[in-house]
């Protein structure tokens, strides 16, 4: 197993059509979009988009697999897990390159993506003790009490493109693993790694139909969103859609988890270590591009650490090597596309317009061979102000704003009137400073001295405020409890068949 490849030359890669019911479908529309290769700037394939009636026979695919793999036995589960679990793992390389190639990532990083995404699998292959339920022997006199929990059917996944590998791993694995079957709907900006990983479902031998991919737009994701046979809905990517999602799929009585938007802040004390604070808030503003939900895109400045601390992360900053992700040497890739790479140049423009002082300034970046690619460099800007838009805006780009405090408190209180809630960061010597940090901050995932606090599979991965719109964390323990629910079951077993000490009266325990 561990020896299995696949090339790209095993799937349809000119045109990327949806995966329902265990192969490859054109759909019944004929709409289309264009898939780019950011470094190249050239269109490299054409998606298949979907309309309702593809999403209706995924959804229906999905809806017939359930009626056995909802009964599918523990361990037949798992052995599949286990299986697709080798099948990843001897293809990391080969699904990096998927990714690189229509993302714009460096391999390194998009196999870092692969890696982490592989967690949750390893987490589901744990399916039988996560699933074990509760039980109280002679709850009453000669009657039992126990609980399990069950599948909840159809689940859907609506994923962001920054992580086209990795986020969806936060959600089918953990859906399949509990007995649901699954359609994906992945972003349309680089759709192919999700028609690979379902190949490798395949050879893993999970039955037709439990893992579905329809590619699409809008369309797509309202038709999953009205669906009545589609029971829950995961979903990654802006705050405002999340809340648009959240809205739409709870209207149509669908269990929903909705990750929003991030302005991730990283706090720097004077008593931190300051090069060890500039080269990771370099690595965690600049890698993937600041095209993460975790990269840390506001930097806080508390004290006398703001001029050391911006000499050093500027100098790293300037050294940062952009370039195709191809290239071994490349430490940064280019953005998605045209328009990111437009908007956040145009974001840079406006924060220098409105006061900030730019102290590394990436626009304009071409990189020799590639001049029609995505390129933006790294880019620092100070004295950045609450009010101005590279603060208040989600930049998602290699932007890196700096604001400066006079204590942690009122650090602390800067992180707190941001809107949004997902991650955040604090290096410092002192373990007091951390410890208050960590427990004044309203921020669902946090790093002491750790820029991107992304939780082990198993723990839970969410955010709060404006970064989550469900009461469910995805992936780890509150994954599981969000695609099951639980059945109580109360039983007697009487030595005789009468109706000898039944009673109109509220029953109790005795």
């Amino acid at each position: 197993m561990a020896n299995v490849s696949i090339s790209r030359g095993d799937l349809p890669m000119s045109v990327i059509e949806h995966w329902i019911g265990g192969s490859p479908t054109a759909g019944a529309g004929g709409r289309r979009g264009a898939v780019f290769n950011p470094a190249t700037g050239q269109q490299q394939h054409e998606v298949v988009l979907a309309d309702h009636a593809d999403v209706d026979a995924a959804v229906a695919a999905a809806t017939t697999a359930f009626g056995s793999w909802g009964q599918a036995s523990l361990s037949a589960r798992t052995k599949v897990m286990f299986a697709f679990r080798e099948l990843v793992n001897a293809n990391v390389q080969e699904l990096a390159g998927i990714i690189s190639d229509e993302h714009g990532k460096v391999l390194s990083d998009a196999a870092g993506e692969v890696q982490r995404g592989l967690e949750v699998v390893e987490f589901a292959c744990g399916i039988p003790q996560l699933l074990k339920g509760d039980y109280s022997d002679q709850a009453s006199s000669g009657v039992d009490v126990f609980s399990f929990r069950e599948p909840l059917g159809v689940c859907a996944g609506i994923t962001p493109f920054n992580f086209p590998a990795m986020v969806p791993m936060w959600m089918y694995p953990v859906a399949i693993a509990c007995g649901n079957t699954f359609v994906l709907k992945p972003s349309e900006r680089d759709p192919s790694a999700a028609n690979f990983v379902a190949e490798l479902w395949r050879r893993a031998g999970l039955p037709d139909g439990v893992f579905n991919v329809v590619h699409g737009d809008k369309v797509a994701v309202d038709a999953l969103l009205q669906h009545p046979g589609v029971a829950a809905i995961s979903f990654v990517g802006s705050t405002p859609i999340a809340r648009y999602i959240h809205q739409e799929a709870a209207a149509s009585g669908k269990r929903v988890q909705a990750l929003g938007g991030a302005k991730n802040h990283a706090i720097v004390l004077p008593d931190a270590d300051l090069e060890f604070a500039a080269n990771h808030l370099a690595a965690a503003a600049f890698g993937s591009a600041g095209e993460r939900c975790m990269a840390i895109s506001a930097a806080v400045a508390v004290g006398g650490a703001g001029d050391p601390l911006m000499e050093l992360v500027s100098r790293r900053a300037a050294e940062v090597v952009v370039g195709p992700g191809r290239d071994p040497r490349s430490e940064m890739g280019p953005v998605v596309s045209a328009a990111a790479k437009q908007r956040i140049e145009s974001l840079i423009g406006t924060g220098e317009q409105q006061g900030a002082k730019v102290l590394v300034d990436g626009r304009g970046l071409s990189v020799e061979g590639f001049e029609d690619g995505f390129f933006v460099g790294p880019t620092v800007i100070d004295q950045v102000e609450t009010g101005m838009d590279v603060y208040t805006e989600e930049i998602f780009g290699p932007v890196l704003s700096v604001v400066r405090a006079e204590s942690v408190d009122a650090a602390i209180a800067l992180v707190n009137a941001n809107p949004y809630g997902n991650g955040t960061a604090i290096f410092t010597g002192s373990g007091e400073a951390a410890r208050r940090f960590q427990r004044g901050v309203h921020v669902g995932m946090i790093g002491v001295n750790v820029p991107i606090p992304v939780p082990m599979a198993y723990y839970s991965f969410g955010g709060w405020k404006d970064s989550l719109f469900g009461d469910r964390h995805i992936h780890g323990p509150e994954g599981v409890s969000f695609y099951t629910r639980g059945k109580v079951v109360t039983s007697r077993w009487p030595h005789v068949t009468s109706v000898h000490g039944a009673s109109l009266q509220f029953p109790t325990a005795l």
